[in-house]
């Protein structure tokens, strides 16, 4: 085998073993899942896009669609643009996303990003939890994280080749995402992931937080509200994003990590 044969080989386990944190600060997380591949990225995000369409179509017919004028719809807007530009590292398609952000009208604590960046955030999240921005940040960043890491696609892949059903990416329904959208709103939205997805999607979140100048630390006030919040009958965001210690565990272990990104940012924002 030849030294320069040697040496690439090297480089190639290098960066496979690295992941995508290898080359830059911040949060260090594993290789995208290779069962995403068996599924079309365009299959998927163009599924999530006609679910999108139909359920913010339903949503305005009842009313529970936020006018672009409505404050929520604003502030939540904003906070997108912030994390925006940091979604790159994770997923170069991403600028190339025809990115929508809407707000529901609707008491459930809840929130999503379809693929393809078909992001839903809806009152009860914001007014229930009386969310901070950081905190805000925070739920945006790890939804939008599961689309950027393509968990949904991952998720397609591992159902079609399990050969669980027949009914994969424009088929595959996974409950349902509002009680103003009823039964048609089974979809990608409500999409349950792994414990591992999800871990990722929070580290994700964390550091587009913290890029934003949003104070990473958030994440800990937030899932002691989640869990406060919990009591009872548990939120729609439980179904899908299960609450413990762990998850408050992971994000302070990784705060050193992001905590200089977000000083960085914040510096930077005067």
């Amino acid at each position: 085998m030849s030294r320069m044969r040697v040496v690439v080989m090297a480089i190639v386990a290098v960066v496979l073993t690295a992941g995508v944190a290898a080359a830059e600060d911040g949060v260090k997380i594993g290789r995208k899942s290779f069962f995403a591949k068996f599924v079309s990225a365009e299959k998927v995000e163009g599924a999530a896009a006609l679910q999108y369409d139909q359920m913010t179509r339903q949503a305005f017919q009842k009313h529970a669609l936020l006018d672009a004028h409505d404050p929520q719809v604003k502030r939540v807007r904003e906070i997108f643009e912030d994390l925006f530009p940091h979604t790159f590292k994770f997923n170069d398609r991403a600028k190339d996303w025809k990115w929508e952000v809407n707000v529901l009208r609707s008491p459930s604590i809840n929130a999503f990003c379809m693929p393809g960046g078909k992001i839903a955030v809806f009152t009860g999240i914001i007014e229930q939890l009386n969310l901070t921005d950081d905190e805000l940040a925070m739920i945006m960043g790890h939804e939008m994280g599961h689309a950027l890491w393509e968990h949904a696609r991952e998720r397609a892949a591992k159902v079609n080749l399990t050969n669980i059903g027949s009914r994969v990416v424009g088929g595959l329904l996974f409950g349902q995402t509002g009680e103003m959208i009823g039964a048609a709103g089974s979809s990608l939205a409500a999409l349950k992931f792994s414990r591992n997805d999800e871990t990722e999607a929070d580290l994700i979140g964390l550091e587009l937080a913290a890029r934003a100048g949003y104070d990473p630390r958030a994440g800990i006030t937030l899932w002691q509200k989640m869990a406060r919040a919990a009591t009872g009958a548990p939120p729609a965001w439980f179904s899908t994003h299960p609450s413990s210690k762990t998850r408050i565990t992971t994000i302070e272990k990784n705060l050193p990590d992001v905590m200089p990104l977000y000083e960085k940012a914040k510096a930077e924002r005067g």
